[in-house]
């Protein structure tokens, strides 16, 4: 019906993402026409302009709309003379989008970073600030730096926020000790300094934890942040969506004693499936009555449900989670200190400082044999869902946000607008292969990994966790091909691996950890063989991850290939209908190392995506209703 309907309103009023565009073009060719203008110009006189637009803003017929073009063009001409970049005219389409706020969605390789600068320098000219939101420490300073020359050029200050430091671009300072050119004219500053500057980068956590902090102090001196005026938020779809729920938490220890952990992970290990039941759909574990009574005798009492034994309960149920519902080198890692680290899900990275809350990382860090931390006791949270909700105004840019659009509406306001790419694609992306186990799926991934080496082409293998990377590297191993590895335990070395990864002949194997803001630039003679290939060793719960990570390939009309390898084995296979595509394929007669490419499957797979990202919706939703 909703489909029907929207059918019809199209076809009465038009689309209205071409609408527009349509519209926004208009603007572009005005920003265009202004070109040759401050061409002509000296440096001098084209960082002058600041002060001309900013007086021109202090008319009261005079708003930031008005002066748009003119500010657009200004740093399009800059950027030209400072890092030799220009703004192509889909770049100056998708800041518009930004200033206006909404979500652009651009390709990858279409220049994010630099495109969010048009928006940030006409918003900043009001003096109220700007926060330019990335996913990690490292891309906050990097585009700090890198776009920090084009800010400063024009008269504009940079500053930038990361995990226990802060700095504000500084063209006369030269750091030694970065190795990145980009990162060397950051100066140390406080964390006010870099929140008074006119244009502040930063992460994701720390702009919500100086918020949380903020909030706790009595005396107004000592508040960091302004007023929170204007947010760009890059790789929106995950901060606002996948990280939606994730509660920012300032904690003090509480007194807890250790002990009961280790009891209760010792019995959780003792326990049979026969003890309890799992519906990993929904990430939920209970005992079974059977479980129940094994539970009570070990314990030697006969009633665990009774008030005396509230506390037993609490830890028989954290300890059965971290069981069966938490997996290493998967869901987190044990360091060498034997300290238990969250990886990010839907971004492969380490979630350094962060702990899973109410007992469940205790639990864990007793599976595991490691010393048990104390449990926190909360001072103040909130969720990034809320905290971002605070700004005046709202925008975001990404390569995957279409798929959420209903869900930036809802929940932000957000409209999200498909920003054409400024060369048509020319990646090929081939349907699923699908196998019966996935020892078969391994070996032709390893299989078709050796092939596409032997013709020369790099290849880049997306896995779900570190525990699937390492396990294709072991049969890359047995074949006797090098290979560069990615994951939560190296990625100090994902700048230098990513560099390379589009050589000749490279092969890399990565989490999601590639799947964001990592731009892989083919080498000499690659394009002639055909670009980067893309192998998928399984489907994301997300459909976005997965177009994520097919979007590494073919970036600025590039060639290339993407596939992804499934078997009725995989996580989204067996929790969703995998029973019934294996009875398919054995009355098939389809052997474990024999692929079929059967469209009706791979919609159940997309089914199955769609029904995840839903519940997933729903209960964000509902978070915020409540």
């Amino acid at each position: 019906m909703a489909i029907t309907q929207q059918k019809v309103l199209t076809k009465v009023f038009g689309d209205p993402q071409k609408r527009i565009l349509r519209r926004l073009q208009k603007k572009v060719d005005e920003i265009n026409a202004l070109g040759p203008k401050y061409k002509k110009l000296s440096d001098e006189e084209l960082a002058g302009q600041t002060d001309v637009l900013r007086k021109r803003l202090q008319k009261k017929s005079v708003t930031l709309d008005t002066i748009l073009p003119d500010a657009f063009a200004v740093v399009r001409e800059m950027a030209d003379r400072t890092i030799g970049e220009r703004h192509y005219d889909v770049q100056l389409i998708g800041s518009m989008v930004l200033h206006e706020g909404s979500v652009a969605e651009l390709k990858t390789g279409e220049g994010k970073t630099l495109m969010s600068t048009l928006a940030a320098y006409l918003n900043a000219l009001e003096g109220k600030g700007v926060h330019v939101v990335t996913v990690n420490d490292y891309l906050a300073q990097r585009d700090a730096g890198w776009m920090g020359q084009i800010y400063n050029a024009l008269g504009l200050s940079t500053g930038v926020i990361i995990n226990e430091a802060s700095f504000l671009y500084d063209e006369n300072y030269d750091n030694e000790a970065h190795t990145d050119p980009r990162m060397k004219k950051l100066r140390p500053c406080t964390r006010k300094e870099a929140y008074q500057a006119d244009i502040t980068y930063g992460t994701n956590n720390e702009f919500g934890f100086d918020y949380l902090r903020d909030n706790m102090v009595n005396d107004i001196e000592l508040v960091r942040q302004r007023d929170l005026n204007f947010a760009i938020v890059d790789e929106v779809d995950s901060i606002l969506i996948d990280e939606a729920r994730t509660p920012l938490i300032i904690s003090a220890p509480a007194a807890e004693n250790p002990d009961s952990y280790y009891q209760f992970a010792k019995i959780a290990a003792k326990l049979t499936p026969e003890d309890y039941t799992l519906e990993e759909k929904r990430k939920q574990v209970a005992l079974t009555d059977e479980g129940v009574e094994k539970v009570q005798k070990m314990l030697g009492i006969k009633n665990l449900y009774t008030p005396e034994y509230v506390r037993s309960v609490y830890h028989m149920d954290q300890a059965l989670r971290a069981q069966t519902l938490f997996h290493r080198d998967k869901d987190y890692v044990v360091t060498n200190d034997g300290e238990v680290i969250i990886v990010d899900e839907h971004t492969g990275r380490l979630k350094q400082g962060n702990r899973y809350s109410e007992g469940l990382h205790q639990a864990i860090e007793a599976k595991e044999g490691v010393p048990v931390l104390q449990e926190s006791m909360t001072l103040a949270t909130i969720s990034f869902q809320n905290y971002f909700r605070l700004y005046k105004k709202l925008s975001g840019m990404t390569g995957t946000a279409f798929t959420e659009a209903e869900e930036f509406q809802q929940i932000y306001s957000l409209d999200v607008v498909v920003v054409p790419p400024n060369k048509p694609i020319t990646r090929q992306d081939h349907q699923d292969l699908i196998y019966k186990t996935e020892k078969g799926k391994l070996k032709a991934v390893a299989q078709a990994i050796k092939e596409y080496h032997d013709e020369g082409r790099p290849v880049l293998v997306g896995s779900g966790s570190i525990a699937k990377n390492e396990m294709i590297a072991k049969y890359l191993d047995s074949e006797g091909i090098k290979y560069e590895i990615l994951n939560a335990k190296n990625n100090e070395r994902e700048a230098e691996i990513i560099s390379h990864a589009g050589e000749k002949g490279a092969i890399t194997l990565a989490t999601n950890i590639a799947g964001r803001g990592t731009d892989i630039k083919l080498g000499p003679g690659v394009k002639e063989l055909g670009g980067l290939v893309v192998i998928g060793s399984e489907r994301h719960e997300s459909r976005r991850i997965d177009n994520q990570l097919r979007g590494r390939g073919g970036r600025q009309g590039d060639p290339g290939d993407t596939q992804f390898y499934v078997s009725t084995e995989d996580d989204l296979m067996r929790i969703f209908q995998g029973e019934r595509i294996a009875n398919v394929l054995e009355r098939l007669g389809v052997d474990e190392e024999t692929a079929i490419q059967n469209r009706a499957v791979s919609k159940t797979l997309e089914a199955a995506q769609k029904r995840v990202e839903g519940y997933n919706f729903d209960t964000r939703k509902n978070v915020v209703q409540y």
